[in-house]
């Protein structure tokens, strides 16, 4: 199944419930919002830029900078997770976010036979991953694969590494529309993962060679006969180098590179392999950027595998390699600009910290989330929120459950239908535009705003209105946002005032003037004079949770208390 079948295979599933995906698809008359105070802020700050640095943060450690620290590592800070990390300190918490352990989670399965087709090969709840490859299946198998992926972010481990693995893969991506193959891509992505809080020169070698990347950049065809420059040319403009110097790598370069990297080849089993007879074993010279290094031409079965580890020490001895990273980092986690102060207080000794210990990413992300940079105010909801953090965070968050193995059938559709969504926010998981990967993390100056325009602005608003007031359907499940759960996980839901400023912690990305406050209050209240109106109304639904008028009077005023929030501008910013 192409991209292209994403809205006809769509069509067929909908049945009875198909008027209710009319709420989402309408967004003409739908109010725009704006993001003028978003602008205004960013406007002062880069008049008065932040001057602080890499030194570790000794401010308070309250909700606020727990909140802000789980809204850049992880998929939306539940009310659960702020609790978790509030009785822990800074350090304890960035220890356990960045904790190493890895443990590979079971693979996706077959949750895709249906009336319109059947895998002749993988029954129905079984692992298709290492099933031979069926032009016939693969479009269902890549499918299963992108909802799977979701569902990962959705319910990841209270650490970093999903989040990790998105950056990667866009630091590093393949496409899933070109890369027609569900096992490959399966492993590929599971490359990322495996490698996401451990070594870059590693996780650069093992995706040089990963049969996905062979395949997605040309690397199967690269021979002594024929050199391709595609992989040569893009491990070194976006993967390792980059092209942020006034000069950088040469022509030269990338046609020794590809004369290096001949003779990789796909093999059976989701395997790569090196033929000797396709490697051009003559020697590559490369130009003063690299020192002139010379790496000699090697023949036999080792030459192609030790040519390749001279070129990735030749291309990380240089010291953009570190700083290019870092730079990457600092925009997904913590402000789209960097500016010459910023480049020398953060970037560069970032850059020192990465050299210094081999290419490890851990003490780089240690060394950033504890400092004082970080935290500091002007860094807090600096930040667009990507489409996948806008639409996953809000699903964790407001405890959207899907069936999950208790039907496979309603999760890989209501997983598809998110899917779909998330392709009309342009951040599809899986099929980033390029091999640039997402233009909203590197195409400067616009940066994370390339994130919002006249479409996608009202379009966030309208999926999270369709989630809180409609729900995802399938054949037998609904999924919908549950305010009442959400609301009892607040610290003390009884008091409308501290209900609303809990609520305003988590989820707007900055805080609201006393105005705001007081009208959302209002809406709480119907606009009834007294709080004491809330908290009986809460405290009766309490002592009778199974009656629907007393239940339904809560839930009405939450779903619309929270449907205004969702809607403002501070909830776009993290």
């Amino acid at each position: 199944m192409h991209l292209k079948d994403r809205r006809t295979f769509l069509m067929p599933h909908r049945g009875k419930h198909q008027h209710k995906m009319q709420l989402v698809a309408k967004t003409d008359d739908a109010p725009a919002l704006s993001l003028e105070r978003f602008e205004s802020l960013r406007q002062t700050r880069a008049l008065n830029p932040p001057v602080s640095g890499l030194e570790p943060y000794a401010g308070p450690w309250t909700r606020a900078e727990v909140t802000h620290l789980l809204r850049r590592t992880l998929f939306g800070a539940t009310q659960e997770d702020v609790t978790f990390f509030a009785g822990l300190d800074l350090n304890q918490s960035v220890a356990i976010l960045l904790d190493s352990t890895y443990t590979p989670p079971a693979p996706p399965v077959n949750d895709y036979n249906s009336s319109d087709f059947t895998d002749p090969d993988i029954p129905f709840g079984q692992s298709w991953v290492d099933a031979f490859y069926n032009p016939e299946a693969e479009g269902y198998r890549i499918e299963s694969l992108r909802a799977w992926w979701l569902r990962r972010m959705m319910n990841h481990e209270r650490n970093i590494r999903e989040k990790m693995t998105l950056f990667w893969y866009n630091h590093i991506p393949v496409q899933f529309s070109q890369v027609f193959s569900g096992g490959h891509l399966y492993r590929y992505q599971e490359n990322l993962r495996s490698h996401a809080l451990g070594n870059f020169k590693e996780l650069v070698r093992a995706v040089t060679i990963d049969p996905a990347m062979l395949f997605f950049l040309n690397g199967y065809v690269n021979s002594v006969y024929a050199p391709d420059e595609n992989y040569a040319r893009e491990i070194q403009e976006l993967f390792v180098i980059g092209k942020d110097l006034p000069q950088y790598y040469t022509e030269d370069d990338v046609k020794a590179a590809a004369r290096l990297l001949t003779g990789w080849r796909i093999g059976t089993n989701f395997t790569s392999y090196f033929d000797p007879n396709a490697h051009d074993k003559q020697d590559k010279q490369f130009s003063a950027f690299y020192g002139n290094r010379l790496i000699k031409g090697k023949a036999g079965v080792a030459g192609g595998p030790a040519e390749l580890d001279e070129f990735l020490d030749m291309l990380f001895d240089h010291n953009e390699a570190a700083r290019f990273v870092c730079r990457k980092l600092y925009r997904f986690f913590v402000y789209h600009g960097i500016d010459a102060q910023t480049e020398q207080q953060v970037i560069a000794p970032l850059a020192d910290i990465f050299r210094s210990n081999n290419y490890d990413i851990l003490p780089v992300l240690e060394t950033l989330f504890k400092s004082a940079h970080f935290f500091d105010v002007l860094n807090r909801g600096a930040i667009i929120k990507s489409p996948l953090d806008e639409v996953v965070g809000y699903l964790r968050q407001m405890k959207i459950n899907l069936p999950g193995a208790a039907d496979l059938t309603d999760t890989f559709y209501m997983c598809y239908v998110l899917n779909f969504l998330l392709n009309d926010l342009m951040q599809i998981p899986g099929d980033p535009p390029n091999v640039a990967g997402w233009q909203a993390y590197y195409q400067k100056p616009v940066l994370d705003k390339l994130w919002i325009n006249s479409s996608t602005l009202p379009r966030r608003g309208q999926i999270n209105e369709y989630l809180l007031f409609v729900g995802l359907y399938g054949a037998n499940n609904v999924a919908q946002a549950n305010v009442l759960e959400f609301t009892k996980s607040l610290t003390n839901p009884g008091d409308p005032d501290q209900l609303i400023s809990e609520v305003h912690g988590l989820l707007l990305g900055l805080p609201v003037s006393a105005d705001v406050a007081a009208y959302h209050k209002s809406i709480l209240l119907s606009n009834l004079p007294s709080a004491y109106y809330w908290t009986l109304a809460w405290d009766a639904y309490l002592a009778n949770p199974d009656d629907a008028i007393l239940k339904g009077e809560v839930e009405n005023r939450l779903k619309i208390l929270y449907h205004v929030i969702i809607q403002s501008e501070e909830y776009q910013l993290a």
